[in-house]
Parts: C-alpha cells; sequence; structure tokens
C-alpha cells in the first residue's frame, strides 16, 4: 500500500509540477524542442528532477488499469465523469501515466467532448498532445485554461483518494 501511495504521489508531483510548459508543447512535425514533446506525453520534464521519465511517469496502460482497480475511490470519481458503463481500464490504455489520464479525463467531461474521441486525438496517429486535441475538437474553447483547470481537478481527485 505504501509504494502505490509513493508511486502516485511522484506521478502527481511529475504530472503537476511542470503542467504549464507541458501545454505549450508541440507534437510531432519538427515544432517545439524535442524535450518539449516529450515532456507533453510524459506530463514531466527534465526540470521537475526527471519525474517523467521515472517508472511511476512511464507507467504502462495495464498498470494505470491495477492503480484504477487498487483505488476504488479515484475509480469510481472517473466513471462518474465518463459514459456509463465505460470500461477504466480500456479506456486508460495507451496514456503514459495516471495523471495524464485522469486530466484528459476531466478535459472530456468539462467541455463536453467524447472521450474516446479526445483519447483518438492524443493516441494518434499521428499522436496529438492533449492541447492540439482539444483545439482540433473544440477549437472555441481555451485550451490552455482548460487543461489548467483539468490538472488542478486531477491533482485533487488523485490526492482526495489517498485520504480515504
Amino acid at each position: 500500500m505504501k509504494k502505490i501511495k509513493l508511486i502516485l504521489m511522484f506521478v502527481a508531483w511529475g504530472t503537476f509540477a511542470s503542467f504549464p510548459v507541458s501545454v505549450l508543447a508541440q507534437h510531432g512535425g519538427g515544432h517545439g524542442r524535442s524535450s518539449s514533446s516529450a515532456s507533453m506525453h510524459g506530463m514531466g520534464d527534465s526540470k521537475a528532477g526527471g519525474a517523467g521519465n521515472s517508472k511511476a511517469g512511464n507507467s504502462s496502460s495495464s498498470s494505470i488499469g491495477d492503480k484504477l482497480a487498487d483505488n476504488t475511490k479515484l475509480a469510481a470519481k472517473l466513471q462518474s465523469l465518463l459514459p456509463k458503463g465505460t470500461d477504466l481500464t480500456l479506456a486508460s490504455s495507451g496514456f503514459k501515466n495516471l495523471g495524464q489520464f485522469v486530466s484528459a479525463v476531466h478535459v472530456a467531461h468539462n467541455l463536453g467532448i467524447p472521450f474516446d474521441q479526445l483519447k483518438a486525438k492524443m493516441m494518434g496517429p499521428p499522436k496529438e498532445s492533449l492541447g492540439e486535441a482539444v483545439h482540433a475538437l473544440r477549437p472555441d474553447a481555451d485550451s490552455k485554461s482548460e487543461i489548467s483547470k483539468a490538472g488542478k481537478q486531477a491533482k485533487q481527485d488523485m490526492d482526495d483518494s489517498k485520504t480515504s
């Protein structure tokens, strides 16, 4: 149990320590620096102590599903934000870490974007950053502020799920 809490703390720290930087990152097509591109998808960068390169930051989809299976409070919260009957293990597959998945769920819910469409844009091909995917699906939205808002909500959800 302590190991899971430590991993979740590490993921949350790496995810949100550089959140504003990652929002501005571009992916693919030669845009931006390669480290910025990696930070968007790992949700961390070298300035954040390398958290994006840790085991927790590079979690596979099955380990995200395992974390959600172990954390029923967080799973229930996410389930309430997704369409009824959504399989969280399948929904989380392909995401780099739990924080990135939880943030994407919040963005989709907040903006009324079908989660499967947002995920499809992010997973590609071609892969897009969360900001690029939001812009493509809701060009009228302020993607930077929406992603920031979702990041705060995700952090709160992950913190709340640790306390009980």
